[in-house]
């Protein structure tokens, strides 16, 4: 069976919207570009300046706790530092936030947009070079099997929008959860080599519809009612950097 890039996605700022790719470039030992270079702190999470190394992600607004998130689609440009977001259609808020002006611009949205939902002030804050603010210590590369979501959807009697598991590739002609017998095997995605680490463990982040912002359906239970675990997709870590695009094939190493 032969299986292809469906989709690739970044999110810049950890807990706001996903941005498609047509391609990408990715280097050994990295995440995506951009991937998770940013994210919102709640006051009551003490951070040390605008950068700061890994941490875990209950230091952060995340849609675990905060899905009004989700109402909102943001766009972050790689070139000029401009974060802008949207509401309803709407521009709502812009700022430079590789700049202290921008990023107290973006903050002092947040403050007022998320009001008692967050404790404290909302501080935008920066990964230290080379690393990623996202849920796995590591910089890794996460792939969703559109297959796995669709044999999850047997259980939930639902559809599910693959991007409430917020995945860098989504992989389409594979058959469901054969992803999970890839750890520690070696990939490749076009020309770029990677490891799978570990399978992808999930929260109630995913609970919350992309779309709407509402919490409207349980995965994680539906995941262990259904298959006798909560995960979702599995972590890669980039061993031999390249280009990657839709519509490429994945290949198993022998």
């Amino acid at each position: 069976m032969t299986s292809t890039v469906a989709k690739i996605c970044r999110y810049p700022v950890k807990g706001l919207s996903p941005e498609a790719l047509e391609t990408v470039t990715l280097a050994e030992g990295r995440g995506l570009p951009q991937d998770r270079r940013f994210a919102l702190t709640p006051g009551t999470t003490a951070v040390d300046g605008p950068t700061i190394p890994w941490m875990p992600k209950s230091g952060f607004l995340t849609l675990l706790n905060h899905e009004k998130l989700a109402k909102l689609t943001t766009r972050f440009d790689d070139d000029t530092g401009m974060l802008s977001i949207e509401r309803g259609g709407k521009p709502v808020a812009k700022g430079n936030i590789t700049t202290t002006v921008g990023r107290g611009m973006i903050e002092d949205f947040f403050a007022a947009y998320m009001g008692k939902d967050a404790p404290g002030r909302p501080r935008l804050v920066e990964s230290e070079p080379g690393a990623m603010l996202s849920d796995h210590r590591n910089a890794v590369v996460s792939l969703i099997n559109l297959a796995s979501v669709k044999d999850l959807e047997r259980v939930t009697g639902a559809p599910i929008d693959p991007l409430r598991f917020r995945g860098n590739v989504y992989l389409d002609g594979l058959d469901a959860w054969t992803e999970f017998d890839w750890v520690e095997r070696p990939i490749t995605l076009g020309d770029v080599k990677l490891t799978i680490t570990n399978r992808i463990d999930r929260c109630g982040a995913t609970s919350v519809d992309p779309e709407t912002g509402e919490r409207d359906l349980n995965l994680v239970k539906d995941l262990q009612r259904g298959f006798g675990h909560i995960d979702m997709g599995v972590y890669a870590s980039v061993t031999t950097g390249s280009a990657i695009a839709t519509g490429d094939h994945l290949r198993l190493a022998d």
